[in-house]
């Protein structure tokens, strides 16, 4: 339906006037509403009798209000915006779906649509809400707003179903229609796309999710306070897990060591790749894509930090990270998909591989952490440096011996 008919019919539970672009927190109001309860559209330029004012829209006005409503909105509202005309003006339609996670809030006020008018949700229907939204679907299981077929790469989904052949022995035919394909994958929800599909092969997934990346750094020294590189991985989630892995590599410093009675020099990471991949896999997998954070990778001159987003899924602590637990997935269509191509074995066994990997490595235990209500995963150097060894004023032999037996697992600190 076009804005002219849309005019035609009038203000309603489902039809919004604003006059004027400027009325953006009355804008952000409606968005509210129309999120908490069966969606609507808001027409800018139109006077509540229906009068079309029109004006010149600047070519960044619709990203300005797309930008102003995301940053005001919780969760996070992406409604579609554009230009049309009615009686020869221009004026801004503004669709907004009903939302999946409710309530959604406004400047930290939660609005719903009764009649032809915007009113504050009380206390009392916000925790009916919430209480309803226990029982309601995962994140990644969720309908990602707008997203269309279009929107997935084709190229990336045969990808990865090589790799699930490869891996687990799941074979889909490769002249296979996308949608079916994407709907054995348990990617569909009537019919449309799951936040899950989008992440996994968005041709941009961060037009749907602005949070979904992967920032690494570099620093000098031991603090956070200067850069030697910095770099923000997009694009799908698969992707940045490699990207952030070889950033990691890159800058990750190697040990050498001569064994004693052999001429040849030796070299290794200082701290093992599988266990690295490992908690970059799993902060991925596992972090909360509700949260406007980013996955981050610091890498300092004594330590690795990974950074996850969100605390951990209950009921686990950060000590069953170090025993056997239960596989406890945030994001379940993820998970399987990231199962699929081996990425990880749902049998929450992934934190005592990172740790059984630093151990054989001849470094300490990783450290697990919940700060500021993230889990972060610090990887430490061993102890017994050169330099440390050149403090204790040991001599060449006795510090060859001591890279010796680190090498070959006899201590680990």
């Amino acid at each position: 339906m076009d804005a002219h008919q849309l005019i035609k019919r009038g203000e309603s539970e489902k039809i919004e006037f604003k006059e004027f672009l400027k009325l953006k927190d009355e804008i952000g109001k409606a968005v509210s509403s129309f999120s908490n309860c069966k969606g609507g559209i808001i027409l800018v330029g139109v006077a509540d009798s229906g009068k079309v004012i029109g004006f010149s829209v600047g070519k960044d006005a619709l990203e300005e209000l797309a930008n102003y409503i995301k940053r005001n909105t919780d969760p996070q509202i992406y409604p579609s915006l554009k230009v049309e005309e009615a009686d020869g003006k221009k004026v801004i339609a503004i669709k907004v779906n009903e939302s999946e996670e409710k309530p959604v809030f406004f400047k930290n006020h939660a609005y719903k649509r009764v009649g032809r008018s915007d009113h504050l949700i009380s206390s009392s229907e916000i925790r009916k809400l919430a209480k309803e939204e226990k029982k309601k679907l995962n994140w990644d299981e969720q309908v990602c707003g707008d997203a269309k077929l279009e929107d997935i790469d084709e190229e990336k989904a045969e990808d990865f179903l090589r790799k699930t052949k490869n891996e687990r022995n799941f074979y889909i035919q490769p002249k296979t229609p996308l949608k079916e394909v994407l709907g054995r994958l348990e990617l569909m929800r009537n019919g449309k796309l799951t936040n899950a599909a989008a992440l996994l092969f968005g041709k941009n997934p961060q037009k749907f999710f602005l949070q979904a990346e992967t920032r690494c750094a570099r620093f000098k020294g031991t603090e956070p306070l200067k850069f030697i590189d910095m770099k923000v991985f997009e694009g799908t989630i698969i992707d940045q897990i490699g990207k952030a892995l070889n950033f990691t590599l890159e800058h990750m410093p190697m040990a050498a060591w001569i064994e004693p009675g052999r001429p040849e020099r030796k070299e290794k990471y200082e701290y093992p790749p599988e266990a690295i991949r490992e908690a970059i896999i799993n902060a991925v997998c596992h972090r909360d894509y509700s949260i406007s954070s980013n996955i981050q990778i610091r890498i300092f001159d004594d330590k690795i930090e990974i950074w996850g987003c969100g605390p951990l899924p209950m009921p686990l602590t950060l000590e069953d990270l170090k025993r056997k637990h239960k596989s406890i997935l945030r994001n379940p269509l993820i998970g399987k998909c990231f199962f699929l191509i081996g990425y990880i074995e749902q049998w929450g066994t992934g934190t005592n591989k990172i740790i059984k990997e630093c151990l054989n490595h001849g470094i300490p235990e990783p450290l697990f952490e919940e700060i500021a209500q993230n889990l972060v995963v610090t990887f430490r150097k061993s102890k017994l440096t050169k330099e440390y060894l050149d403090i204790l004023g040991l001599n060449e032999r006795q510090k060859k011996t001591i890279e010796y037996l680190k090498e070959h697992n006899k201590i680990t600190k």
